[in-house]
């Protein structure tokens, strides 16, 4: 008999199910038992009325004397030993529904990858004409024009033109939208960038390395524009942690 903290979930099927799809061996369990109601786990339940407790009282301490600081220290260590005791709790819940997650989000991972690669494949492939495209009228035009230019300055020279400018014919200039029964492809520009000379970008475009900066001022050592202080804080230390 499941407690009411476990459900239970299937295929459509309710069974098994394996087979080669596009490549792939697909070997799935048809059942998953999941946790997935903490409010009804008495082991919580227990955990959390405990800490209730201890709020309850923190919130009325006095702390008044070296005596006083003492007891909420033993407070603090049963504080630590409750946190850890609940953060397990939630691992046994959230750790199979990680794993699961995981894995499926690989195989669907798995699954989209040829739709990617075709999507990016056929895209490159229309840019690439319409790049082709363009660059072929470019140079007709100047084809274009430097017979025309040739064509005046003869004209300059001799006062006529003893032949025909004979000029190309110019590709059309590329639509920006194509329509078709399925869809409409649109043309659109994107902005890109990429830092050249980091030393003459803007201050306010400058994010400092917080990581780096802590780890230097941790071992006692200073940084220029970086203000370092002190502040007490409290380390509690459980003896059956050592």
């Amino acid at each position: 008999m499941q407690s009411e903290d476990w459900r239970e979930v299937l295929d459509d099927e309710g069974e098994t199910t394996s087979g080669p799809v596009a490549g792939l061996t697909i070997e799935s369990e048809s059942t998953a038992l999941v946790r997935v109601n903490p409010q009804g786990d008495l082991a919580v339940i227990a955990l959390h009325q405990e800490g209730i407790r201890l709020r309850q009282y923190a919130e009325v301490r006095v702390v008044a004397a070296d005596g006083d600081v003492k007891d909420a220290t033993n407070d603090l260590s049963i504080i630590v030993g409750l946190k850890k005791a609940i953060e397990e709790k939630r691992k046994e819940y959230v750790g199979p529904i990680n794993d699961h997650l995981g894995a499926v989000n690989e195989a669907f991972k798995a699954f989209v990858e040829p739709l990617l690669l075709a999507e990016t494949i056929t895209r490159r492939k229309i840019l690439d004409y319409r790049a082709e495209q363009e660059a072929m009228r470019q140079e007709q035009e100047r084809i274009n024009r430097l017979r025309i230019e040739a064509a005046e300055a003869e004209m300059k020279l001799k006062g006529e033109i003893t032949e025909s400018v004979g000029l190309v014919e110019t590709a059309p200039v590329q639509p920006d939208r194509y329509r078709t029964e399925m869809a409409t492809l649109g043309k659109a520009t994107i902005r890109k960038f990429e830092v050249v000379d980091f030393s003459i970008l803007p201050d306010e475009y400058k994010l400092p390395d917080m990581v780096k900066i802590r780890k230097v001022v941790t071992a006692g050592a200073t940084i220029p524009g970086v203000r370092t202080w002190k502040e007490e804080t409290l380390r509690v230390t459980s003896k059956r942690e050592g």
